[in-house]
């Protein structure tokens, strides 16, 4: 065994949370050379790199294994933020067991399946950390109510703002994740109003960063940082000089699909061998490449398809007609039914929900000469 000794150079993995509005994106945008999944539109009005905003789960599971597959495309990857992101897994977890709500699976059992997917998640963002990217993750906060079991009485304090009954399974996973949180909140003073000092007006409202942990809120940090701070990007820069790549780790198997779904759609099984993908591709192919460079001709899908669906379709320089071939292929629906008349729950729980396996059938077809108006 290889023993060492001192300190590692590594890139970090940051979480920062508090009230909307008070500057989290434009703080997460001081980071270097920073890209952007933006799932709540908070970005439009600011001049940052940005992949296309997540309309779905898979689609965001597509970003990380774009920026996993292009190292050089940023030093800090930026989810803003992750409330918003995990309704989009929970959109993905009920989709693929045709439930309508997270509490339709009974005994607690849909927060499992919640916790195990986003696990996974933050899985493939390490992947990112050991390539020197930066993770950073955003959050909106809430006040609630809490009460010490060895204590009396109850106070209120900031938390992050996840699912009314997911916060509990979420939320610590992803403080344990995190090498640094930083809990943001306006600063109020207040001011006597009377010369007995009993009444009193609130004033100020200075935006502050917390570091470390306090009853009232969860915050930490590894490099020794005041307990508050003003809130400026400048104040922590220094965290993030010299956190050098940490040897490059080529990636090992394919993003994961439940098998409920991959039973679904399952890629003909043929006597062609497709030729395999350059390694440092093996977790994502080549079309993921396409987020920067457009097909040269490439019709837009049609308007009345669904948008989780028609984003993976753009992304990927998927046509209709390849869409429509592929499902009667496999004996879904018939080749001329518009992709806008599938069920709901197919196009969410199969097209969306196992994309990664639908690409391959679309691919793999493509190799073959199959479609007739899909991509040459």
């Amino acid at each position: 065994m290889d023993i060492t000794s001192g300190k590692i150079e590594s890139a970090q993995k940051v979480i920062i949370y508090g009230p909307e509005g008070i500057g989290k994106s434009t703080f997460a945008s001081k980071f270097p050379n920073p890209l952007f999944s933006d799932t709540e539109g908070s970005t439009k009005h600011m001049d940052v790199r940005r992949l296309p905003k997540p309309t779905s789960w898979t689609l965001l599971k597509e970003e990380v294994a774009y920026v996993k597959a292009n190292p050089n495309v940023c030093k800090t990857y930026i989810i803003d933020t992750f409330d918003w992101a995990e309704r989009l897994c929970i959109a993905k977890i009920c989709s693929d067991n045709n439930k309508k709500s997270i509490e339709d699976f009974g005994y607690g059992s849909g927060y499992v399946y919640e916790l195990e997917e986003i696990g996974r998640f933050l899985n493939s963002l390490d992947e990112l950390i050991e390539l020197g990217i930066n993770v950073v993750l955003t959050a909106h906060a809430q006040l609630r109510k809490f009460e010490q079991p060895d204590e009396m009485g109850a106070y209120d304090r900031w938390e992050l703002k996840l699912g009314k009954k997911t916060s509990s399974q979420i939320s610590p996973i992803l403080k344990e994740w995190a090498d640094m949180i930083l809990f943001v909140n306006y600063k109020t003073f207040s001011v006597a109003t009377d010369d007995k000092g009993t009444k009193h007006k609130a004033q100020g409202g200075t935006r502050t960063m917390y570091t470390t942990h306090h009853p009232c809120w969860d915050a930490k940090n590894r490099h020794n940082l005041p307990d508050e701070m003003p809130f400026e990007y400048e104040r922590i820069a220094h965290c993030f000089k010299n956190n050098a790549p940490t040897q490059a780790v080529t990636p090992t198997v394919a993003p994961h699909i439940e098998p409920t779904v991959s039973q679904i759609v399952t890629p003909p099984q043929e006597q062609t061998v497709t030729p395999p993908a350059p390694p440092i591709d093996t977790n994502a192919s080549d079309e993921r490449k396409e987020f920067d460079t457009p097909a040269q001709s490439f019709d837009m899908p049609n308007g009345n398809i669904p948008k989780a669906l028609s984003d993976l379709m753009q992304i990927n320089k998927v046509t209709d007609a390849e869409i429509r071939q592929a499902v009667a292929y496999k004996g879904y629906y018939p080749e001329d039914t518009p992709i806008e008349n599938y069920d709901a729950d197919f196009i969410n729980g199969v097209l969306v929900g196992a994309w990664n396996q639908v690409f391959e059938i679309i691919k793999k077809m493509r190799s073959e000469n199959v479609f007739q108006g899909g991509n040459e």
